[in-house]
């Protein structure tokens, strides 16, 4: 199949805010590949080839993307093939090589194929086709059940080999497809409730344990041999040599455990959580340890545990790991949960997650069973800029840039405003219609992709706290920011200051 065919479909189904109509896109698509392209196919629509990252960045892309192609000519395979070529290449000259190979590469293809390897290459793709719709897609071309085939993508952590498996082989191949020790599951994910006690109403009797400010990790140990990977399921085990001696320690021969890592200070309480993944992320070991915590057991020695009651995978936990197991407690009693979560944030820790006490482990889904109680804050901040959006949003004014008061001159001149974080979450279609038409009534310049305004606009953000970055002249960054509404009612000088905001620093 040409790569333009795929472009084409990747267009529509951005183009469309109908999950049906997204689903009948991609299902056409996939019954027309060829067995081999089906896993590779997949893997660009959700911007995971089947290589993984090939060591191209940004300026090397752009450097490498010459004149486009008058027509369509590349196929599927050969864009394979050029990565197996691009991830492959290293040592001494492989830079040139590297550069080559890409330029090649990007010749062939037309404008869209050139912007769609871009977002392939970068891990950027925004085509709409969530994993969710796209699992749809392959039950709907395969005319296999929607539940059969999303477990074999949460098992197998692979929706391109669950796609292949799916359209050429039985149900019963699906249905085969279980837990391998080593090969990591798609996590199982919380909801979100206001409180704790709201919480507990829709789980009943809980287990109610310390939300972490740490990395997920998930960790397999087949023998002596122990693998660590991320919440995304990258192999990240040279990084935390201190995680897998832990595991080794246990008296088991094989598990999966899924849990947390976070870096604690001389008094055992957490480091700021930029500390921890630095540290997560660092490609050598440094000074500042990681200490792993485990909330689940998903197999241990031959006997897989996901569909068992979390009352007996605690009990598995407490026996093989209890000295490594997050703080918690079992309750059904709304006062005994607040206590805990108040532990929780007086430990430095970001809140609580209570979970179902015969809840089995749901991988990959987000469900009722498990709901995370977080403080939410919120923020006064001004409107710096507007971004451009992309996919259903194209043609709206989408991405926010958020400015902090900066009464006493303490980053700029007195009453300036300091960048602190960009986000696009929380905006509904009515109030992207409305930033596309009022900024650039109050423009002051912009840039191919950006609308920079007069800092007038007051709106309420909420966050999940703050975190140090080099990265804004202020010294830090939201978290998880998303838009609550604008506040017309307030004044720039209203705002809150970056005073207020880098207080909200974890100490140390």
């Amino acid at each position: 199949m040409l790569l333009d065919e795929l472009v084409t479909t990747a267009d529509a189904v951005a183009s469309t805010r109908s999950r049906l109509a997204k689903v009948d896109a991609l299902a056409a698509l996939l019954g027309r590949l060829d067995t081999d392209e089906i896993a590779i196919a997949v893997g660009y629509l959700v911007g995971k080839p089947r290589q993984g990252r090939v060591g191209i960045g940004w300026r090397g892309l752009s450097a490498a993307m010459g004149d486009p192609a008058d027509a369509p000519s590349i196929t599927i395979a050969e864009v394979d093939s050029a990565l197996d070529r691009l991830a492959a290449t290293s040592g001494a000259g492989s830079s040139g090589e590297r550069a080559r190979e890409l330029r090649e590469l990007t010749a062939r293809a037309t404008a869209r194929e050139q912007r769609f390897l871009g977002g392939v290459l970068l891990g950027e793709m925004r085509t709409g086709a969530l994993e969710g719709v796209l699992t749809d897609a392959i039950a709907r071309a395969a005319d296999r059940p929607n539940a059969v085939v999303r477990r074999a993508a949460m098992l197998s952590g692979d929706l391109g080999e669950t796609a292949r498996l799916a359209l050429t082989g039985s149900e019963a191949d699906l249905e085969s497809v279980g837990l391998v020790v080593g090969r990591p599951v798609l996590p199982m994910l919380a909801a979100t409730a206001p409180s704790v006690s709201a919480a507990l109403e829709t789980t009943g009797e809980a287990s109610v344990e310390y939300k972490l400010d740490g990395a997920r990790i998930q960790v397999h140990r087949l023998g002596d041999d122990v693998r660590v990977f991320t919440r995304n399921l990258a192999d990240v085990t040279h990084r935390l040599p201190e995680v897998v001696e832990v595991v080794r320690r246990l008296p088991v021969r094989d598990v999966i455990l899924d849990g947390e890592t976070l870096s604690l200070d001389e008094d055992g309480a957490p480091r700021p959580f930029q500390e921890t993944m630095s540290r997560f992320g660092a490609d050598a070991a440094r000074e500042t340890l990681l200490h792993p915590w485990f909330f689940d057991v998903l197999h241990i020695d031959g006997r897989d545990l996901l569909d068992e009651p979390l009352s007996m995978r605690l009990a598995e936990l407490e026996r093989i790991a209890g000295a490594h197991r997050i703080p918690g407690e079992v309750t059904a009693d709304a006062e005994v949960a607040e206590r805990v979560a108040r532990d929780a944030l007086a430990a430095g820790q970001e809140g609580v997650v209570v979970k179902a006490i015969g809840s089995p482990y749901a991988a990959g889904r987000r469900g009722s069973s498990w709901i995370k109680v977080k403080p939410v804050h919120t923020y006064d901040l001004v409107v710096l800029a507007c971004e451009w959006g992309s996919g259903r949003r194209e043609g709206w004014l989408s991405n926010l840039h958020l400015g902090a008061l900066d009464p006493a001159g303490e980053f700029g001149e007195p009453g300036d405003f300091v960048m602190v974080g960009k986000t696009f979450k929380g905006l509904t279609d009515e109030v992207l219609r409305w930033q596309t038409e009022y900024f650039p009534q109050i423009e002051v310049r912009r840039t191919a992709n950006t609308v920079w305004v007069a800092p007038t606009t007051v709106v309420e953000i909420a966050i999940d706290g703050v975190q140090r970055s080099s990265r804004y002249p202020g010294g830090i960054a939201l978290r998880f920011a998303r838009v609550k509404h604008y506040r017309d009612d307030k004044r720039p000088d209203d705002a809150d200051s970056i005073q207020t905001l880098r207080a909200l620093l974890p100490s140390g």
